[in-house]
């Protein structure tokens, strides 16, 4: 409030800036372009690693990627999944995270133990057993995701689980995360599987992306051969009776209906030309409706030789 001894005077609130602490890592926000690329490289990710959990649990499992989001770790861990395990990240600072629902580990629990996924209504806590168990699946994931990513030199190694509070020791809880959202059906059971990417690992899953798209855009548009330009290219063809000789006075008596006579034996053969050079012998012939000409031997011209120096 003004200082009523003062009234022209404002008081230390009005007169003070609003000051806030940037930090720089929060500002990175995951352009449409790159959204769409993670889609594509998980949706990828989802069908391999659907089918390593079919193999695994011996039930039709239906792994479907729902939607891709940015999230603030330490934010995100305050309402943490059920179950949660860090993946190393050789070349790389930093892990990513898997993390399961109360629905999906208890029913791939269920179906370990010969059951049919379907869970009870009360939520248990995990054994060690039971984390030791899920820790398979994991490593099905780290194995998948390896794969998918396809980056050269990167190691993707399952760890143990862990609580959300000792997250920070394997991750900075400042930093962005990338959050792909999965949904799980393994026969009548359900459930959700999250995986947490850093900041610097989806920074290198788009620079391979782009890499892979400026390589598929080269090998797109070859370079044509010359070679095969010039068989795409048109000549002109004809059949001929070269080194005719016809009298003039035969050419002024030409009429609509006249026969011209060649006097060439039938026995000689014509010449398929092309460009002007002669090529084959040819005889005349029909195709149906069509004339043809049936070729014979190859005709080699000789080369002229011109400029040549003799000593």
């Amino acid at each position: 409030m003004p200082d009523q001894n003062n009234p022209g005077a404002a008081g230390p609130a009005a007169n003070s800036p609003n000051v806030h602490t940037c930090d720089f890592r929060m500002a990175a926000r995951l352009s449409n372009e790159g959204a769409r690329s993670l889609m594509s490289m998980h949706e990828a990710f989802a069908r391999q690693l659907g089918d390593a959990l079919d193999g695994f649990l011996f039930k039709g499992v239906d792994l479907k990627l729902k939607s891709i989001d940015q999230v603030v770790l330490k934010e995100h861990l305050k309402s943490a999944a059920f179950f949660i395990a860090p993946l190393s990240l050789s070349k790389l600072s930093g892990s990513s995270l898997v993390q399961f629902d109360d629905n999906l580990a208890l029913s791939v629990l269920e179906i370990l133990m010969g059951g049919t996924g379907q869970i009870r209504k009360d939520i248990r806590e995990l054994s060690e057993i039971d984390r030791e168990v899920l820790h398979d699946i994991v490593e099905l994931v780290a194995i998948e995701s390896e794969r998918a990513w396809d980056i050269p030199g990167l190691v993707v190694t399952a760890s143990t689980s862990v609580v959300p509070d000792a997250v920070p020791r394997f991750c900075n809880p400042s930093d962005k995360y990338t959050l792909l959202h999965f949904s799980v059906k393994a026969g009548s059971a359900s459930g959700a599987l999250d995986l947490l990417l850093p900041p610097n690992l989806v920074a290198a899953l788009l620079k391979q992306s782009k890499l892979e798209r400026s390589q598929q855009k080269v090998r797109q548009f070859p370079k044509i051969p010359i070679r095969e330009r010039l068989l795409e290219c048109d000549m002109e063809v004809s059949a001929e009776l070269p080194g005719l000789r016809v009298a003039v006075r035969d050419l002024i008596g030409l009429q609509p209906g006249s026969v011209l006579k060649l006097r060439a034996p039938i026995q000689s053969p014509g010449m398929l030309t092309a460009g002007g050079r002669s090529i084959y012998e040819a005889l005349p012939v029909r195709n149906g409706s069509q004339r043809a000409a049936q070729l014979g031997k190859r005709v080699f011209q000789q080369k002229s030789v011109t400029g040549e120096n003799h000593g």
